[in-house]
């Protein structure tokens, strides 16, 4: 025999002896209920199985109370620590979170995002500049609400967070020229993203400002393994870099790994590093990184409180920008830190 999975509102208005309104009002927050009936209602309710359909209380209301974070990299420390915020302040919001995994490169990611669009998602939030613009402009088409992170797409609609990359750049420049190094390198992906750009092109601002020339070397992807081969390109050049600034804490770890252990040079006497994202392992004794925090509490927030504000009356298309501060994290890979 096959169990039943659905138990209607009806069955447990009978069960109790009570109106199917009354079975409504006890599970609508606020509503005026009877402590007597209330009480007879989540008897009847508890023995049954029964559970509110919120989804097709929120499609009466046209909303469905379903958010989707559209990401890709999401392994990465950084990423997966932005997910695990985003998701906590969603559900605390009462929003049920739907992750589409932009890795792929084919039609899946379309395909996911059209389910999702079908299944009536309120909003998107897309935390790289990896993922396609098409992919915005499909969720803003679909009357989705949108927020965009770390990414430069200039279209009237969503709300864009971003941090100030290129001021801190700046800032690890002349920590480095403090700390006496004179021979500065950028070690970067060739993933391009918003973020990763002005961060490079920000240091180098900087450091041309101080007079002093950059060598940038870009390779692979944004990961533990392309900052080793980042090393291997860079300190086996004839003006061996005193000082690296790498794009994220991901290329710094495997960067001071392969410094260490192909090339014997110690951290920081021999060569200071610096990242960005301030991710777990960056605090670890093995590597000490300064870095930059990103204020992945902070975004959530700022994502979830706009995503829960009232859309305005004439529903004209909004231009919303936030643009935070990420704090320098002295640890001991920068003399002097």
């Amino acid at each position: 025999m096959v169990a039943k999975v659905f138990v209607s509102a009806q069955e447990v208005a009978d069960r109790a002896g009570v109106s199917r309104s009354a079975v409504s009002r006890t599970f609508t927050p606020g509503a005026s209920v009877s402590p007597e009936t209330r009480a007879r209602v989540m008897e009847a309710a508890d023995a049954l199985g029964y559970h509110v359909n919120h989804l097709a209380r929120g499609l009466m209301r046209n909303e469905s109370g379903i958010i989707c974070l559209i990401a890709s990299d999401v392994a990465t420390p950084y990423r997966s620590a932005l997910l695990r915020e985003l998701t906590l302040q969603l559900q605390q919001g009462g929003k049920v979170a739907m992750l589409i995994n932009t890795d792929r490169s084919d039609g899946s990611v379309d395909r996911a995002l059209r389910q999702a669009i079908r299944y009536r998602a309120d909003a998107s939030i897309i935390l790289s500049g990896l993922p396609d613009k098409s992919i915005a402009q499909l969720c803003l088409r679909s009357g989705q609400r949108l927020v965009l992170i770390n990414r430069d797409d200039d279209q009237p609609g969503p709300l864009r967070i971003n941090l100030d990359d290129h001021e801190a750049a700046g800032r690890v420049a002349t920590a480095f020229v403090r700390a006496g190094c004179r021979r500065l390198a950028f070690a970067n992906s060739e993933a391009g993203t918003p973020s990763l750009m002005a961060r490079e092109e920000g240091f180098v601002a900087a450091a041309t400002a101080l007079g002093l020339a950059v060598t940038v070397e870009r390779f692979g992807w944004t990961g533990y393994e392309a900052g080793k081969v980042l090393a291997q390109r860079l300190l086996t050049r004839r003006e061996r870099p005193d000082a690296v600034f790498c794009a994220t804490d991901l290329l710094a770890c495997g960067f001071m790994d392969a410094a260490r252990q192909q090339f014997s040079l110690t951290i920081p006497d021999q060569l200071c590093i610096a990242g960005f994202d301030d991710i777990e392992q960056a605090s670890w004794s093995s590597y000490n990184l300064t870095t930059f925090s990103q204020p992945i509490r902070e975004i959530a927030s700022r994502a979830v409180e706009w995503l829960g504000a009232p859309i305005p009356e004439d529903h004209s298309p909004r231009r919303d920008s936030l643009r935070l501060k990420a704090d320098l994290v002295w640890r001991g890979s920068i003399r002097g830190g």
